[in-house]
């Protein structure tokens, strides 16, 4: 199971994309909302799922909502529920 799964349902994020449409480094973005680079590039690569109020200071650092940068990979678990029903 990826490490990036939350109550079964993987979680993606769109903050590199964010961060290269501002021409902003991890380091830069991790500096402006206090945490470090390192959890900035876990966030990234879905190896950390951020709590309720770091997803809030990216979103806001960002200018848009919390979903629009988070969201969970619908795609993987319609797969997941597919081969699961083959197998009843």
């Amino acid at each position: 199971m990826p490490e990036n799964m939350e109550n079964g349902r993987p979680m993606k994020n769109n903050i590199k994309v964010q961060r290269a449409m501002r021409d902003l480094t991890q380091e830069d973005l991790a500096l402006a909302i206090g945490v470090t680079r390192q959890t900035i590039l876990a966030i990234e690569k879905g190896k950390y799922i951020p709590s309720l109020d770091l997803a809030f200071k990216i979103a806001h650092y960002f200018g848009v909502t919390v979903e629009e940068i988070f969201s969970y990979d619908d795609t993987i678990q319609t797969i997941a529920m597919k081969d699961h029903n083959k197998t009843e």
